[in-house]
């Protein structure tokens, strides 16, 4: 079933919960891969009902080639989900989503600055406010969403909270390809050669994380990763940092709760990845 209109969707997701039904939402922008649907497997497990949302959303986006070039592939990702028995997929416009008028915005402070906050700014408000209207769209009980985009995940926690949303987050693993590489949507846009190289970023992660637990300090850890990178054909290395996996505050040296992260262009596509330390 495809619901398009947000009266629609409330409706339905509040007939499921008058008959005692569990209700779990996995939000997605579409051109959906197999990452996308272990998150829906992981719905799956826990509701007895399962909502999945597509929507590409414009106010995340500080690049409006990027908004333009981002694939949409509504049809496949609709026919994908039917196989998967989803039992809604909520797929509105944007003009009901933004309606005429429309003047808010949620923004998350402190997690939100750094890092994809200081190289893409707007996007996480554009992010917190359109999953705070989607909850508010769907009325789940559950959210399920990947590791992969690791601070979006912690602005999303940190909304929550803050915000008093009656929603449970459940934050899965990243799901990866054989080489270890993060399954993401701009893989795609990715030619052969390229893809190899990108195959590239998580060994480098894991070799970085290796050399934090025997105690090499950080600064010199993430040096070394990004002069491999270069050498590998990256162009370009927005950061990479070893932080705590909650604040998002920079570590010197290997501690509990440490995660790194990095985010890097190649070819003109940025690759965002994540790994516990």
């Amino acid at each position: 079933m495809i619901c398009r209109k947000v009266l629609e969707m409330q409706k339905t997701s509040l007939s499921w919960k008058a008959a005692g039904l569990s209700v779990g939402v996995v939000p997605t922008m579409g051109a959906l891969h197999e990452g996308h649907l272990s998150l829906v497997a992981a719905a799956k497990q826990q509701c007895d009902r399962v909502i999945v949302t597509i929507f590409v959303n414009p106010t995340q986006f500080n690049n409006t080639e990027d908004l333009t070039r981002y694939p949409r592939t509504e049809a496949a990702d609709t026919a994908l989900l039917a196989s998967h028995a989803v039992d809604v997929i909520f797929a509105p416009a944007p003009e009901d989503v933004y309606p005429l008028g429309f003047a808010s915005q949620v923004t998350v402070a402190g997690v939100a600055d750094p890092l994809e906050g200081r190289f893409r700014p707007g996007h996480f408000a554009g992010v917190a406010t359109v999953v705070a209207k989607l909850f508010g769209m769907t009325l789940p009980d559950r959210a399920y969403f990947g590791e992969k985009d690791w601070q979006q995940v912690q602005v999303i926690a940190r909304m929550t909270a803050d915000l008093n949303l009656n929603v449970a987050l459940q934050i899965c693993a990243t799901a990866r390809a054989s080489d270890g590489m993060a399954l993401s949507s701009r893989n795609a846009r990715l030619s052969p050669a390229d893809r190899a190289i990108a195959g590239q970023l998580h060994p480098v992660m894991r070799a970085c994380a290796q050399d934090l637990i025997q105690g090499q300090a950080t600064a010199q850890i993430v040096a070394k990763a990004q002069k491999a990178l270069i050498g590998y054909g990256f162009e370009k290395i927005d950061y990479f940092t070893y932080c705590d996996e909650q604040s998002l505050v920079s570590l010197d040296h290997f501690a509990p709760n440490g995660r790194l992260l990095v985010a890097a262009w190649l070819s003109g596509v940025r690759l965002i990845d994540n790994v516990a330390v």
